[in-house]
């Protein structure tokens, strides 16, 4: 994976987003930035113009769900790829975050393996 993949990770739980940050690296991308909450995602997401933000569902300031249908709405980051972490893995939660515009969701717990896979697959050919 080339290094140049640019990756925000946003999560209100340090450890949590410890364990994505070192699994977007693993996966062979850049974190350009790591936050706690979802006012701060957006704000992240718009500076950096990433190729991919990770995004916890629930977090403070605003939601994954809501900060997803704010970067699919945006013109610069509409194209960026969404990953959502959540707790809440029911067909119905998995559901409401395709439907928010996530390009995947990945309930937690995770392990680090498949969340360096899932960023693999979601970042192949970004920047080949």
């Amino acid at each position: 994976m080339d290094e140049t993949v640019r990756v925000v990770v946003a999560d209100d739980e340090d450890d949590i987003r410890l364990l994505v940050a070192l699994a977007v690296r693993k996966a062979g991308c850049s974190v350009v930035a790591a936050v706690a909450d979802g006012t701060q995602a957006l704000a992240a997401a718009r500076a950096e113009l990433p190729d991919l933000v990770v995004l916890d569902v629930s977090m403070p300031g605003a939601t994954g769900l809501e900060v997803c249908a704010a970067l699919r709405a945006g013109p610069a980051t509409g194209g960026c790829r969404v990953l959502l972490l959540s707790a809440g893995a029911s067909p119905d939660d998995v559901a409401a975050g395709l439907a928010a515009g996530a390009d995947a969701y990945l309930p937690k717990p995770f392990t680090v393996a498949g969340l360096v896979d899932q960023v693999r697959a979601l970042t192949a050919g970004v920047r080949a």
